[in-house]
C-alpha cells in the first residue's frame, strides 16, 4: 500500500484531487492511502517522517506555495518522494522546474493525466526502493 500525500490550503481542491486519483489507479500497485494536509508545515513533517510516497502539491496555496514547498523537500529531505506540483495554467509549467518536481499538471486535474502520472512515479519509486524493503505505510491523516 502507498500514501499519496494531498496538499492544498482548500479542502475541495485536495477531495478533487483525491476523487482524480482514486483509492486503485492500478491494481499492480494496490489500494492508495490519502494524507489530506492543508498547510505547509504538515507537509514538510510528514515527508521528514517517511509518512508518504508520493506528494501532490497545490502551487496556488497560501500562504505557502507547492512550488516553494517541493524544492524544500528536495532540497532537505534524503530520499525525497516524489512530487506533483498543481499549476493554474498550462504555461506555469516552465516555472516548477525551479521546484524540482517531478511532474506538473494543470488545474482543473483531468483525472486520466494525474492518475497517470501518480502510477508512473510510485512504480518509478517502488521499483528503486531496495530489496525485501518497500516504502513504510502510513497512516491516514485528514
Amino acid at each position: 500500500m502507498s500514501t499519496v500525500l494531498v496538499y492544498a490550503d482548500k479542502p475541495d481542491v485536495r477531495e478533487r484531487v483525491k476523487l482524480a486519483v482514486g483509492p486503485l489507479p492500478d491494481p499492480e500497485l494496490g489500494l492508495l492511502e490519502f494524507l489530506d494536509v492543508g498547510d505547509g508545515a504538515s507537509v514538510v513533517d510528514a515527508v521528514d517522517h517517511g509518512e508518504a510516497d508520493i506528494c501532490i502539491l497545490d502551487a496556488e496555496a497560501t500562504p505557502t506555495g507547492g512550488m516553494g514547498l517541493s524544492r524544500q523537500l528536495k532540497n532537505e529531505i534524503p530520499d525525497c518522494p516524489p512530487t506533483i506540483l498543481l499549476v493554474a495554467r498550462r504555461d506555469d509549467r516552465w516555472l516548477a522546474t525551479w521546484s524540482l518536481a517531478d511532474a506538473v499538471v494543470a488545474h482543473p486535474v483531468d483525472p486520466a493525466e494525474l492518475a497517470e502520472v501518480v502510477v508512473a512515479l510510485l512504480r518509478r519509486r517502488h521499483a528503486l526502493a531496495p530489496r525485501g524493503r518497500s516504502p513504510q505505510p502510513a497512516s491516514v491523516r485528514t
